[in-house]
């Protein structure tokens, strides 16, 4: 499978990844990988099942019972589908996203979802968007992007896509819980945040969509 195209596109949370992500493997006619989806919706069936979010075990055996999809609407949006149920609205939530974060930490939850993550890398190619993208999941990649952001930007950003989406938000309880969860991604022992040694880093917070995506777009045209 190394022979299969690859785009790696990690960074914090709200730094633009997913979008620039969900663009790419439109323009590029890719398979999706939105890894930070496959969390939420973990985090999302733990709530709905009643497993706490700390009972490793639990989680572990729900991942496995548990049907994933994705499926592509356009450029920019993206349907996430739980045992057939849509769910793209339910795991969009400030509280999901967080607690997607906490389980995360866990190491044998994350390592009972490589795999799953592992078989998105099909032909014509894949874009990979999420944390550990180019550290862990595809370390072979032949292009790794790492978006940064300030939190106060990203804050900003999120609460825009929120209310767009008629989903509730607060300006400061963004920025608090955006500073948490980079300290959580950033300290964990298994799979910190961080950028691959051979990472293209791009710092994105005086950059629309439009430039981050033409400068990445240009880049992948050399795979």
């Amino acid at each position: 499978m190394n022979d299969i195209s690859l785009i790696t596109i990690d960074g914090s949370a709200g730094s633009g990844k997913g979008t620039l992500a969900k663009r790419l493997s439109h323009e590029l006619e890719w398979h999706l990988l939105d890894s930070g989806a496959i969390y939420r919706l973990l985090a999302f069936a733990a709530c709905k099942n009643g497993i706490a979010l700390d009972d490793e075990a639990a989680l572990v055996a729900l991942t496995s019972a548990i049907k994933m999809e994705f499926i592509a609407k356009g450029g920019a949006e993206l349907e996430v589908l739980l045992d057939g149920e849509d769910v793209t609205r339910d795991i969009r939530t400030e509280d999901c996203g967080c607690n997607a974060s906490v389980l995360a930490v866990l190491p044998k939850v994350r390592e009972a979802l490589l795999d799953r993550q592992k078989s998105f890398r099909q032909a014509p190619g894949l874009v990979a968007d999420g944390r550990d993208m180019g550290t862990v999941v595809f370390p072979d990649a032949p292009l790794k992007i790492f978006l940064l952001a300030s939190a106060e930007v990203r804050a900003e950003r999120r609460f825009g896509q929120l209310k767009e989406k008629g989903i509730d938000a607060n300006m400061d309880r963004l920025i608090r819980d955006i500073v948490k969860r980079d300290e959580r991604d950033c300290n964990r022992k298994q799979a910190p945040l961080k950028p691959a040694d051979d990472a293209i880093q791009i710092d994105t917070d005086k950059m629309s969509i439009e430039e981050v995506f033409s400068k990445v777009y240009q880049l992948s045209k050399n795979l």
